[in-house]
């Protein structure tokens, strides 16, 4: 059974990613930072934390006036469930069409490429 504890939505994943910068914050912080990239309203942010509070995907303690915030679910667990939930759904279960994709879409920078090939060779060496 899949955990929906990790797999957020867009918005929720957006929260987890500044947490996961430096956490705790308060959601004052956590609004200031996701205001840089896009227009979202201060409610809003305090509503979708609130939600993956009870989800589970976060808790939070009492500091003064206002609450820190803070993880609950591993950011490379989170990403590995994207990941699965990804090449399942649009890829059929192949994660070599996934990285194909990735590949061919011409934004891959020569360093990129230099790791993915010191990975392959890493995971060559270990089987």
């Amino acid at each position: 059974m899949k955990n929906k504890k990790n797999t957020p939505t867009t918005a929720e994943l957006e929260i987890l990613n500044v947490l996961w910068e430096d956490e705790p914050r308060s959601v004052k912080e956590i609004h200031k930072e996701l205001s840089k990239v896009k227009n979202v309203g201060y409610t809003t942010t305090l509503k979708i934390m609130q939600n993956m509070t009870a989800k589970g995907m976060l808790d939070r303690k009492p500091e003064g006036k206002c609450h820190l915030y803070f993880t609950n679910i591993p950011k490379t667990d989170t990403q590995q469930n994207l990941i699965n939930r990804l090449v399942d759904s649009a890829f059929g279960g192949s994660a070599s069409s996934l990285v194909m994709q990735l590949l061919g879409n011409k934004k891959t920078s020569e360093k990129e490429l230099n790791e993915i090939k010191r990975i392959i060779e890493e995971i060559e060496k270990n089987q």
